[in-house]
């Protein structure tokens, strides 16, 4: 089989349905959309989970469980790779990567990912490091401390 010889299989393509064309076509005059009401008009719909105002179903259904969202920690990453900007023998701590620009926010501390590779010399100061982090960090000679 050649990539001319392709052809889509019987009754996988159906041809557009014309509305609103006169008597044939099932779909005349209101085009299938029933007569009055929000389903009628144009650009109008009903939100899939609205029950005509009586209580919804996911307000019915009693919650269980803990929900952590609030208390939950949730780290600013940086990549070993991008590391590399500054000079050896540097101490990179989390107020030197935010002046850098490298983190936006602390959040609740900041987290080095194992992403690419270290080239230089550093002494990197984190909250937590993955373990690829760490084991690139010291196979380039480089020290990681956890603050």
């Amino acid at each position: 089989m050649k990539l001319n010889e392709l052809e889509k299989n019987i009754g996988a393509t159906h041809s557009k349905k014309r509305v609103g064309r006169g008597p044939g076509s099932g779909l005349g005059k209101t085009c299938g959309r029933g007569e009055k009401g929000q389903k009628s008009r144009s650009g109008g719909h009903v939100n899939p989970v609205f029950e005509g105002g009586q209580l919804p179903l996911y307000r019915r259904i009693p919650k269980r469980g803990f929900k952590n969202a609030m208390f939950k920690t949730v780290y600013a990453t940086v990549n070993v790779e991008d590391l590399n900007r500054f000079k050896d023998g540097t101490v990179v701590t989390p107020a030197l990567l935010k002046e850098s620009g490298l983190v936006k926010k602390e959040l609740s501390g900041i987290k080095v990912l194992g992403n690419g590779n270290l080239e230089k010399k550093l002494t990197v100061q984190a909250n937590k490091f993955s373990k690829s982090a760490l084991e690139k960090i010291e196979k380039s000679g480089s020290k990681a401390e956890v603050i």
